[in-house]
């Protein structure tokens, strides 16, 4: 059994359904419903929503339930409890309280369509995350996170010094108590290494076009192709670059009207929104990893 508890801090971020939330996986076996419904009704649970999914080809089975209880316990006291029903079928589980959103640290370089628009949710309360930092090897979105009230952290990165920049990275992820990391728009390569450390808590954003449009200025290439939709995909982050799980992919139709700088417009508004949808999702324990896939509880 194992078991992942963020360290969310206890205040308000947006819209919940229920005071607790709990989602787990385990190998698909009858019981798993009737156990932790009755989980819930010895703590004195009642469900607000609930969602599940059994992955016949992978045997595999997938739970999320908001649900709110009058017997004032705590999401710890809830987990050390549910570790008996998770030990005896074998869940991979995480239950917290739905009013603590994710402590979740941004990572950019140049490009800020992804990270305003991440900032600007967060600051609606339309996003469930609480953002310490935001971090880049470059220094041309600190007036942005300023405006925002944020710290900004500034790690150059050189052939030379790369090595040293994760490893302050991966320092500053441990001191903050950060749950996710989210490349928006972050153009350097993270090292095996440090994908292993944040196996399916880190997400990045790319344009949808690769392969096909590899290298610099994806969209400038699609456009002297010709191309009639402009797309993007959210994943998590694995050692090999853009084949990670993924998590949400939309597109938009262009035509030849449009030119390359209206297409490249266009690619960044969905960037933007399948970035956001992501985070969102993941932030409410909505995502569950399955192998090389995911299952989403929308």
């Amino acid at each position: 059994m194992s078991e992942l508890a963020p360290s969310h801090a206890s205040v308000n971020a947006g819209p919940v359904a229920g005071d607790f939330v709990l989602a787990l996986d385990c190998p698909d076996r009858p019981g798993i419903v009737h156990a932790v419904t009755g989980f819930l009704v010895e703590h004195g649970g009642n469900i607000v929503e609930s969602q599940q999914y059994g992955d016949r080809e992978g045997g595999r089975f997938f739970m999320r339930i908001d649900f709110e209880t009058d017997s004032g316990t705590t999401a710890e006291e809830l987990r050390a409890d549910f570790a008996a029903v998770a030990e005896r079928f074998g869940m991979t589980f995480e239950l917290w309280a739905a009013r603590a959103p994710y402590r979740t640290l941004i990572m950019v370089s140049k490009h800020l369509h992804c990270l305003n628009d991440l900032l600007f949710r967060q600051s609606t309360g339309s996003l469930h995350v609480e953002i310490p930092v935001v971090v880049s090897n470059h220094r041309d979105a600190e007036p942005l996170v300023r405006s925002f009230g944020l710290d900004f952290r500034h790690i150059p990165v050189t052939p030379a010094t790369k090595a040293d920049a994760e490893a302050e990275l991966l320092d500053l992820h441990r001191e903050l108590g950060i749950d996710l990391v989210v490349l928006a728009r972050y153009m350097q390569v993270l090292s095996d290494d440090a994908c292993r450390k944040l196996s399916g808590r880190a997400i990045n954003i790319h344009h949808s076009f690769l392969p096909s449009f590899k290298g610099a200025k994806p969209y400038h290439q699609a456009h002297d192709r010709g191309v009639k939709l402009v797309g993007a995909t959210a994943h998590y982050v694995t050692a090999d670059l853009d084949e990670g799980p993924i998590i949400e992919q939309d597109v938009i139709r262009v035509d030849h009207n449009h030119t390359q700088d209206q297409l490249v417009a266009a690619g960044r508004d969905v960037e933007a929104a399948v970035l956001s949808r992501a985070v969102r999702w993941h932030s409410e324990s909505r995502v569950r990893l399955n192998g090389h896939r995911t299952v989403v509880f929308r």
